[in-house]
């Protein structure tokens, strides 16, 4: 997939990775970019649309897809990342309620528009989702939950035409990470990459230094391809659960 010319829309865009990735797609020929973001500016332009947008909000969802009418590419970005020790249940259940359920909420919404298109989702997640990181441990939880859940829609969709991609961000220069001191990439870095892999059909995109340390043996890895046996039994047991 090409981004010139599609239709775009980037969750979490008022800042950081989002804002980078909306900036991305019009220098890649977007036709349309909407901004999700929970407070919209004015400033709406031929080719970035601002739309209000709280991912855990259904009213908002709602008229979110009423306003988009059409798309091709659907970013998840939004999220949050508190640090924690796993000591507040109510703690884990916010990262979950925006980064898992959030994700899914959206893209449910704007599934139909995606099979008319034949388009794409595109889930920002995290190295977290691997491993998780000791400080935050809600957010490496909720992230790893996103990861399966953009791996079983990744199955789940193929034969609807839909692609879905893992974004596995290392360490990013935003606001998220400010209290780390460790290198980090810029967000602009990790856009460019993000849209490099969507146009290379990569299933899982790994934007930055720090997540291309394990990039080169994650095709043969064991949660790859056990990923791809999963799928290939679906793709087996589909034609015997059809109607005669």
């Amino acid at each position: 997939m090409k981004i010139a010319e599609k239709t775009v829309l980037v969750t979490g865009a008022n800042r950081g990775i989002g804002r980078a990735l909306v900036e991305e797609a019009v220098s890649r020929g977007a036709r349309k970019v909407y901004a999700g973001m929970r407070t919209t500016a004015a400033n709406t332009t031929e080719r970035v649309v601002p739309v209000m947008l709280d991912i855990t909000n259904p009213a908002q969802i709602r008229r979110a897809v009423d306003e988009v009418q059409s798309l091709d590419v659907l970013i998840n970005n939004a999220g949050i990342a508190l640090y924690d020790d796993l000591g507040d249940p109510g703690m884990l259940q916010q990262h979950l309620d925006v980064n898992l359920f959030g994700t899914y909420a959206i893209t449910q919404a704007f599934l139909p528009l995606l099979i008319e298109s034949g388009g794409a989702i595109v889930n920002n997640l995290s190295v977290n989702a691997l491993a998780p990181l000791p400080v935050i441990p809600a957010y490496s939880i909720s992230k790893a939950a996103a990861f399966n859940l953009t791996q079983s829609l990744r199955t789940l969709l193929a034969d609807r035409g839909v692609r879905v991609h893992a974004v596995l961000t290392g360490p990013v220069d935003t606001d998220m990470t400010r209290g780390l001191d460790i290198p980090k990439a810029s967000p602009q870095s990790i856009a460019r990459a993000v849209f490099d892999g969507v146009e290379r059909d990569e299933d899982d995109i790994f934007p930055d230094p720090s997540s291309q340390s394990i990039a080169q043996n994650w095709p043969s890895g064991a949660a790859k391809t056990l990923e791809r046996q999963y799928a290939q039994l679906l793709a087996q047991a589909a034609p015997a659960t059809q109607p005669t």
